[in-house]
């Protein structure tokens, strides 16, 4: 499980922008986007640099 900071969600619709770029990330098996925290909690066995990239390019801010 990998837990991500994330930057820039202030709304339902941007948590779905960003589940939808995390889910797209290779090895991803569920992804749980909490607007509240700012954290996108991830299963699976995907790359932690992969999942920042997708939600980078997804117009958000993430870090580890």
């Amino acid at each position: 499980m990998t837990t991500l900071k994330v930057s820039g969600m202030t709304c339902t619709n941007c948590v779905r922008h960003v589940t939808e770029a995390v889910n797209s990330v290779a090895g991803v098996t569920s992804v749980d986007v909490n607007l509240d925290a700012a954290t996108a909690t991830v299963e699976g066995s995907p790359d932690s640099a992969a999942l920042i990239a997708a939600i980078v390019a997804a117009g958000y801010e993430a870090s580890l």
